[in-house]
């Protein structure tokens, strides 16, 4: 029993540095269509250079070399323009696309397979000491410019739409957009990649046009009651129209968007 044990506690324990050096380069190749080879990548993807540099200063800092692990963050960050702090937590796979001005706290925790794109911020919300920066599990797609603040929770497989900002926790397999960020329904995606990783930013709803769109059937509604009391003719007929938005042969509701 004891030998079996032992087995599982080998098979389930975390890679060497080198593996997971390995892992988060060849990630790339499974999440941006641009990267060509290797060397593209080792030599000119400013996020790889700073993840590859923050494992480094992370081990720095376990160790208890706080200010040579600081000094290093600091030239990774001179370098690729990505502030990662190296007491920061970071699973396996990580990816940041585009690696341009990405702030990432002390005392944030990233899971598995979780992809950043450029201007994000794993922030905080205060200056108290302990847990002030959010926790992000395995599979979240974050989008441009989008900013998650304090000692929250992000579930697994999450999408948290560009620009957005989130404070406070999100159940897993949602999607959240706007400021302040809001659940919203996710459209199921027709086909879903082999690496589980579902971008379609194109096809997220919008709360506020709905709410609109709500508003106006309502209007309508109210109008052709009003008309029947006054035995007036009723209103014009929109049918026709989008009752979702204004944005014509460019919605993803439109049959030339399918």
């Amino acid at each position: 029993m004891s030998e079996a044990m032992t087995m599982t506690a080998i098979s389930t324990a975390a890679p060497g540095l080198w593996a997971t050096l390995k892992e988060d380069l060849s990630c790339v190749f499974q999440r941006d269509p641009a990267a060509r080879s290797t060397l593209e990548v080792v030599t000119t993807y400013p996020g790889v250079h700073a993840i590859l540099t923050h494992r480094l200063s992370h081990r720095l800092w376990l160790a208890g070399w706080r200010f040579p692990a600081r000094f290093l963050s600091f030239l990774g960050r001179t370098l690729t323009n990505v502030d990662i702090h190296p007491g920061a937590t970071i699973g396996r796979r990580f990816f940041i696309d585009h690696g341009a001005c990405v702030v990432i706290g002390e005392t944030a925790e990233v899971g598995d397979d979780v992809t950043l794109y450029h201007g994000v911020t794993l922030g905080g919300t205060s200056w108290n000491k302990g847990k002030r920066h959010p926790t992000l599990a395995d599979g979240v797609v974050v989008g441009a410019g989008a900013k998650i603040l304090g000692p929250i929770h992000i579930g697994a497989r999450v999408r948290v739409g560009a620009n957005s900002v989130v404070v406070k926790d999100v159940p897993a397999d949602r999607t959240v957009i706007g400021v302040p960020g809001r659940i919203v329904e996710t459209r199921i995606a027709t086909s879903r990649p082999e690496n589980g990783i579902n971008l379609d930013h194109n096809v997220m709803p919008d709360p506020v046009a709905k709410s609109i769109a709500c508003l106006i059937e309502r209007i309508e509604t109210m109008e052709r009651e009003l008309a029947q009391l006054r035995h007036e003719p009723p209103p014009a007929d929109h049918t026709d129209q989008c009752n979702t938005c204004s944005a014509g042969d460019l919605c993803c509701e439109h049959e030339s968007m399918h």
